[in-house]
């Protein structure tokens, strides 16, 4: 038996504080349906909540074998080299990290005994998702969680995987769309994502933000605890997630998702790797910057006139408003530990050079 025990997670500059005991544990059981005879490898820092819950106490509780690999850095030929010659049967990282493999010229990606591979910490693209599946023949399932929430939402082994989505509530959070007073939005609406904390508040959900009342009261919203998120969620119950509610950006008067924007562009065979974010603009207030790394082929390109084929291709796939205006060709992105693009460093970086202009 599994004792309840307090933990604490740091988030930004806060504490959270939570609980965690037996039962929540079922929840990643449910998700990734460890057996006594699979080898579990998380290529996550201990630090994130994912690698927490999923390489520590699931396969824990469920008697499998935990890989461990003392990576000094991602290195995607290593991480190749190893599911070739270990016998792991389920891995689980951020996005980025299957986007490296992807970037490299491997001759061969049919891993012997993987079987199941899934991905958070922030949005899969479909196209990535998809250019897995032919390479590798394994599909990739999302899964979404916070520091405050645990494992929330995701697409469980065995079920409909739709690419771009992060699956759907995972018992027993009661999950929904809501607006800013926590009420529940109708199918395909943009909203907050909302986990329902009243008349009682579900096994797993954080406490509070250690000695701060103010956060706290501030992410109660109604029933809900109100992430931050801002997703849709279509008539299956399959949740879509656009940004955090601080990366939408408001062009002249709409609301465009980098996400969107981001897909756009992984679909042009320039682009490697992308981070879209706002940019400070005097007349439309913001507007729609890109950060794109290129790919090896066409790091020789003009880039003034790559940048203009990319806006195009943007438009055509999107909308003519959701383009990026600016675009910066980067070496490339900056990242958490877990492989997170820093979007906040990004928008900092645009704001004070709007400043020093």
């Amino acid at each position: 038996m599994v004792p309840t025990t307090r933990a604490c997670a740091l988030t930004g500059n806060a504490t959270v504080v939570t609980k965690l005991r037996p039962l929540y544990f079922g929840v990643s059981r449910k998700l990734l349906q460890l057996k006594a005879s699979d080898v579990f490898w998380c290529l996550s820092d201990p630090g994130w909540i994912l690698a927490v819950m999923g390489a520590v106490f699931e396969p824990w509780t469920a008697g499998s074998t935990v890989f461990i690999h003392h990576l000094p850095q991602f290195d995607p030929k290593v991480i190749v080299e190893t599911l070739f010659k270990y016998p792991i049967t389920q891995c689980i990282a951020a996005p980025s990290v299957y986007r490296m493999i992807l970037q490299e010229n491997f001759g061969s990606l049919r891993f012997p005994t993987l079987e199941h591979c899934t991905t958070g910490g922030e949005a899969m693209l479909p196209e990535e998702q998809e250019k897995w599946r032919q390479r590798t023949g394994l599909l990739v399932h999302q899964v979404y969680g916070q520091s405050e929430t645990g494992l929330t939402c995701g697409t469980l082994r065995g079920s409909q995987v739709k690419p771009g989505s992060m699956g759907k509530a995972i018992p027993p959070f009661d999950v929904q769309v809501i607006d800013d007073e926590g009420n529940v939005l109708p199918p395909n609406t943009e909203g907050n994502l909302g986990i329902r904390i009243k008349p009682t508040k579900p096994i797993g959900l954080f406490m509070l933000y250690e000695n701060d009342p103010v956060k706290t009261a501030k992410v109660e919203c109604g029933d809900f605890y109100n992430t931050g998120d801002k997703v849709t969620i279509d008539e299956e119950g399959y949740i879509w997630f656009l940004g955090r509610d601080d990366d939408i950006i408001n062009a002249s008067g709409y609301r465009i998702g980098p996400a969107e924007v981001e897909s756009a562009l992984a679909e042009h065979p320039a682009v490697a790797e992308s981070a879209v974010v706002s940019s400070p603009d005097p007349i439309r207030g913001q507007v729609v910057k890109a950060f794109i790394v290129l790919t090896p082929q066409f790091l020789s390109h003009d880039p003034d006139q790559l940048a203009k084929e990319l806006q195009e291709h943007v438009k055509a796939v999107t909308a003519p408003y959701k383009y990026p205006r600016k675009v910066e060709f980067v070496p490339e992105l900056p990242k958490t530990i877990t492989g997170k693009i820093k979007r906040s460093e990004l928008r900092e970086k645009e704001s004070s050079q709007m400043q020093r202009q």
